[in-house]
């Protein structure tokens, strides 16, 4: 284990090394390198003085803990008429059909057929065959609001950076474990909401007891881990460069043996700072309110050990901050 452990730690200090001889090589990466901590969670059972992922918080004891009152996504299904249910298995059937004399082509309805079954889910997203139900995702504002759950604490003695406001050593990120849509200040995202606070760990002296959430989806309930924080040097792909610059560093990194958008740019796993990879889309500027451009703050990844988190379609959850006042409102993303 402990072996294994150098080993790790020798290979992320090899690949910075290679970001910073990339550097040295090509000066005109300096301008685009930035630091970053890879977290790199294990399961383990931290404590409030510890940093970690899905662990206990150092949450002052006479201070609320915070709820999520926003919409939250709750699945309603509706029964399909008799009438509906067999118009929909007669147009599956004449489909089969068609498909059965003409093998070569795909499965395909007609124009009519597609404007039917249209008309049938009435804005509903799923169909539902075993029960045949449409499903549709509505916001849900009853009860009295979810609590929301520790995702992250970080200490400064960690993660140090340029993003320690003064006088706090303590970051502690929240969500709410469940899914939201059309939050406000948050185009195009949808997922759970999220809260960052920043503490003094020396005015902290009792500890609150957190409420847990009595409705959650499991995979927004990260397992405890602690963290093995490493510092390296983050690049950016190919969407946030000149083109012959990147150019240049695919055929520097090519003549030693490594892969530039794997082992230099973008680096994946749960991460603070560093560049954010945009592998499903093409580049989303997002810009703060006060109209600077906002950068990477927190990379929160898919696993199926570890944290043991979903988002999205198995992605990765990514917090930007604006670079020159922490207290503006951050924007979430997932890809």
């Amino acid at each position: 284990m402990i072996r294994t452990r150098l080993e790790s730690i020798e290979r992320f200090a090899i690949l910075s090394a290679s970001a910073e001889s990339l550097i040295a090589d090509i000066p005109a990466f300096a301008p685009h390198a930035r630091p970053a901590t890879l977290l790199r969670p294990t399961a383990s059972t931290p404590g409030v003085r510890d940093s970690s992922i899905g662990g206990p918080l150092l949450w002052p004891a006479d201070e609320p803990w915070p709820v999520c009152r926003a919409p939250h996504l709750m699945e309603v299904r509706e029964k399909l008429s008799d009438e509906e249910r067999e118009t929909w298995q007669r147009i599956d059937s004449d489909m089969e059909e068609r498909h059965r004399r003409n093998p070569g082509r795909g499965y395909e309805v007609t124009a009519e057929e597609a404007r039917i079954q249209h008309q049938i889910m009435a804005g509903a997203s799923m169909l539902d065959k075993i029960t045949w139900e449409r499903c549709r995702w509505v916001g849900d504002t009853s009860g009295p609001g979810v609590p929301m759950v520790p995702v992250v604490q970080l200490y400064s003695r960690n993660v140090p950076g340029e993003h320690w406001p003064a006088g706090m050593d303590v970051l502690q990120v929240l969500w709410c474990p469940n899914d939201h849509s059309e939050l406000p200040g948050q185009p195009y995202y949808s997922g759970p909401t999220v809260e960052l606070r920043y503490r003094s760990s020396s005015a902290v002296e009792t500890v609150l007891n957190p409420p847990r959430p009595d409705r959650a989806d499991e995979g927004y309930l990260p397992q405890p881990c602690a963290v093995d924080p490493v510092e390296i040097v983050d690049l950016p792909e190919r969407d946030e460069l000149p083109e012959d610059l990147y150019d240049e560093g695919c055929r520097w990194a090519d003549a030693r043996g490594i892969e530039y958008h794997r082992a230099l740019a973008c680096r994946s796993g749960w991460k603070v700072g560093g560049w954010p990879s945009w592998h499903l889309t093409d580049l989303i500027p997002i810009d703060c309110s006060c109209g600077a451009r906002m950068r990477l703050f927190l990379t929160m990844e898919s696993s199926n050990d570890g944290p043991d988190i979903v988002v999205g379609r198995f992605g990765e959850l990514r917090i930007f901050t604006c670079p020159t006042d922490l207290s503006h409102p951050i924007r979430l993303n997932i890809q």
